[in-house]
């Protein structure tokens, strides 16, 4: 609860007041005013409500009352708004706001900012109405649940710089990995200005560049963890296009921004071990598929070995075999010569004769007489591809050189323009004929550029022109 401290300086009796002007009822309603919420201001009330009114517009104006005085009270509509749970006659809240003077009528009030039940069982029941009202408009659906990243680089913590829940999320993150970066937003996390540094430290957020969020903080009771039960606060939750993780309390606490949350923790160190993976299991994770993937790669190696050397048994070189059959050849030859000499002359020169065939009909032969053939082969290939590469390079160089002479800009180059009617984004339709030349604007292109013409007082085309035209023609002709 706030203090508010009174000044102790008392106004003194004025000696003079009969002598001095007499002032204006509504001047002197104004110096009590200023008087009052200069020396008092904000403060903090604790009363039962009476006279409860709610007119249109919107506004509350009620008495705040206990057993030895009451105060009137206002709380307008762009504050009432926020109000989550029934404000009925004879209820006891604590409120807030600024000590001030009614000057119409003179009446000492209290300006409210804000409104809440007194009592642990009147929180619980706010507590209740505020989870129905925003569990009923979809706030809390699972289908708006985001996942965490599995391996944040940065992590924003949102709770008290001097708390317990900090040291231990730090020792945990630290402890289990320590690649990752914590940045500190720190915040009250009860009490009054509780809620405004939160809702600031949510909405920095987006610029810090963080993969996820630690809302965290001890536990305590429900009027310590008021803060986290917030409205206000809950819907800051949402809008963080950051993944956010509530650690609000202990385990069995339970507030709004756990279930606004894309995850509830249980203790802030449980809500460390959620956010980073340990360390430790991911380097034996690592290692582990590093002596698998090495015990595959070698199977597979020798699988791919032994195939090969299979392989290498079955596959015989041509050499050998053209080595065995010029050694059956010469086997055959060395029979041959024997039998030619047992048979006599004449078998002898058939003997002859026939090793002579046997020789021109020799693999070798062949062979060599096809490497040649393919030989001149690729030298007819290579002059005829040069010969036709010649060919089509001068008719491109031809069709190159026609097609520079008949563009457009060749043309313009020479002194001639063409007209065109105007257009805006692309060139208009050209002006071929004096007859269907309108009076207007027109545009000039010529080899340069453009310009835009007016045409006015359309003459036919000259005799003079069209004989010279026509002397030209006939000159090249």
């Amino acid at each position: 609860m706030e203090n508010t401290t009174i000044s102790t300086r008392y106004a003194q009796p004025d000696t003079d007041a009969r002598d001095s002007a007499p002032m204006a009822v509504a001047e002197l309603s104004r110096r009590v005013r200023h008087l009052l919420e200069r020396e008092i201001g904000v403060v903090r009330v604790t009363g039962e409500i009476s006279n409860l009114a709610r007119p249109r517009s919107g506004h509350w104006y009620f008495t705040l009352k206990d057993s030895q005085a009451q105060i009137r009270a206002a709380m307008f509509a762009n504050r009432n708004r926020s109000v989550r749970f029934d404000v009925t006659e004879g209820v006891e809240v604590i409120v807030r706001g600024r000590v001030s003077l009614y000057e119409p009528r003179g009446d000492f009030q209290l300006i409210v900012e804000s409104l809440q039940p007194a009592g642990e069982g009147a929180l619980r029941a706010a507590y209740e109405a505020l989870k129905r009202a925003l569990e009923e408009e979809g706030l809390f659906s699972e289908a708006n649940k985001r996942e965490l990243p599995a391996f944040p680089a940065r992590i924003a913590l949102i709770t008290s710089a001097t708390g317990a829940a900090r040291r231990d999320i730090e020792s945990v993150l630290a402890r289990r990995f320590p690649a990752v970066s914590v940045l500190l937003l720190p915040v009250l996390v009860q009490g009054d200005g509780a809620e405004a540094t939160v809702l600031e430290a949510l909405e920095r957020v987006p610029a810090l560049a963080c993969d996820v969020v630690i809302l965290a903080r001890g536990g305590g009771s429900i009027e310590d963890l008021w803060t986290f039960n917030l409205e206000s606060v809950a819907r800051a939750i949402r809008a963080c296009p950051v993944p956010v993780v509530s650690a609000v309390g202990h385990e069995t606490d339970f507030t709004i921004a756990d279930f606004a949350a894309d995850m509830r923790a249980p203790t802030p160190s449980a809500a460390a071990e959620l956010v980073v993976p340990n360390a430790a299991d991911l380097l034996s994770w690592v290692q582990d598929r590093g002596d698998r993937m090495a015990r595959l790669i070698k199977a597979r190696l020798n699988n791919y070995q032994q195939q090969l050397s299979l392989t290498a048994k079955r596959l015989r070189h041509p050499r050998r075999a053209l080595e065995m059959q010029m050694q059956r050849l010469d086997d055959a030859e060395r029979r041959l010569l024997r039998a030619a000499r047992a048979l006599g002359p004449d078998a002898k020169n058939n003997v002859t004769q026939l090793s002579r065939r046997l020789l021109r009909a020799s693999p070798r032969l062949s062979l060599d007489n096809r490497q040649r053939a393919l030989d001149q082969a690729n030298q007819r290939l290579q002059r005829a591809n040069h010969l036709l590469t010649e060919k089509r390079d001068g008719r491109v160089d031809a069709a190159r050189r026609a097609l520079v002479n008949l563009s457009p800009n060749a043309t313009l180059s020479r002194g001639y323009s063409i007209i065109t009617t105007p257009a805006d984004d692309r060139i208009g339709e050209p002006v071929v004929s004096a007859d269907q030349l309108l009076e207007g604007d027109l545009v000039a292109h010529f080899a340069d550029g453009s310009r835009r013409l007016h045409a006015s007082d359309i003459q036919p085309s000259s005799p003079t022109i069209k004989q010279t035209t026509q002397g030209l023609l006939d000159e090249t002709t």
